[in-house]
């Protein structure tokens, strides 16, 4: 009977143990939902305020260096990857060919203000022709005049008073030859009635203008500080004007691209605080502000959009560049580079009201 006592003891005592593990892993389960269920709302809520994308890459400026003249390369100063500074010569092109034009146009405009001077002498000559032209009119004038007086007493025979009348026809003619000839003397040096600047000579100053700018034209300097990159140019190489020689990228001032989704847009806007990681560093973070949104998508830009009006259509969501400006604080060595791989996050900054009133 005592026996029959014990193992009924036995058996409540393991059924009240089985009981107080089912109940343990009860407790556990629920706590394991709820913690679940909190990590996932958490989580949702997170991706709802910090927008995330991996289709994101470095930018920044790019100057392409290329000769405004053609001519042949006769030195190259710099390498591949090298730092230089706005204002350095990267590349001289041969000048002897530019030095003699400057000296045939500087030879040319000392021949024509040497030209003008001496026609300058013609039109002084030509106004003393005139004045004297001028001169022998009005005593001819008074020659005649005092002729027809004298035959009007019958002092002077008819003969001579029509002499004194071809006089003063003669002084006529000869003022108005005096008056053309100053005007040709004027035409030829390119004076207008108001005595403008001689044309002949503003020409010939032109064509040394250029004839020198050309000749500046042969050394090659970098534009902005930056680093050589995709150098193409060797010495002896003769290029043409617009030829790619070479690349110099700023690191300065990078910016981000990041390409998110239309619907990812909607709470983005400039001012936006972003933080964003690199492949290249991993572990470390950048950070920037949302500068703008590209006014178009990419597609719509692509060398070749796509034409949804014909055949049949198949809606593809669509990425917006948006552009972000990188602090210089968070990246003081320089160390992005264009074209890498970057991961923002945009931080819209809503709250959890504005969160939950949008999704409802």
């Amino acid at each position: 009977m005592s026996e029959q006592t014990d193992v009924n003891e036995e058996r409540e005592t393991g059924n009240g143990r089985g009981g107080s593990k089912r109940k343990r892993a009860g407790i556990l389960l629920v706590a394991l939902i709820v913690a679940g269920g909190a990590a996932g709302f958490w989580m949702w809520y997170k991706n709802q305020v910090e927008i995330t994308t991996d289709d994101a890459f470095i930018e920044g400026h790019i100057h392409n260096i290329s000769p405004r003249i053609p001519g042949q390369v006769r030195s190259v100063l710099v390498q591949d990857n090298q730092p230089v500074h706005q204002g350095d010569l990267l590349v001289e092109l041969d000048p002897a060919d530019y030095q003699a034009q400057v000296d045939y146009a500087l030879a040319r405009l000392d021949v024509a203000r040497n030209e003008t001077s001496g026609d300058y002498a013609r039109i002084d000559a030509a106004r003393a022709a005139l004045t004297q032209a001028e001169a022998r009119l009005g005593q001819a004038e008074l020659d005649l005049k005092r002729g027809q007086a004298l035959y009007a007493r019958e002092v002077i025979p008819r003969e001579q008073l029509d002499r004194l009348g071809t006089a003063h026809k003669v002084a006529q003619g000869q003022l108005q030859e005096a008056r053309q000839a100053l005007i040709r003397a004027r035409a030829m040096v390119g004076l207008s009635g108001t005595g403008s600047r001689e044309a002949l000579v503003k020409q010939r100053q032109a064509e040394l203008t250029r004839a020198e700018l050309n000749l500046s034209y042969t050394r090659i300097v970098a534009p902005a500080d930056g680093y050589v990159t995709r150098k193409s140019v060797e010495v002896g190489n003769n290029v043409q004007a617009g030829q790619p020689f070479m690349a110099i990228v700023q690191l300065e001032e990078p910016w981000g691209v990041a390409n998110y989704k239309e619907s990812d847009v909607t709470h983005i806007h400039p001012g936006q605080l972003v933080e964003f990681s690199v492949d290249a560093y991993p572990g470390e973070t950048f950070t920037g502000k949302v500068d703008s949104i590209m006014a178009g998508t990419g597609a719509a830009f692509s060398l070749l959009p796509p034409e949804n009006a014909t055949g049949n259509y198949v809606k593809v969501v669509q990425r917006v560049p948006v552009k972000i400006v990188i602090d210089s604080e968070s990246d003081p060595r320089h160390k992005l580079r264009v074209g890498m791989s970057v991961v923002p996050t945009v931080h819209t900054g809503r709250s959890f009201g504005e969160v939950v009133k949008g999704f409802f």
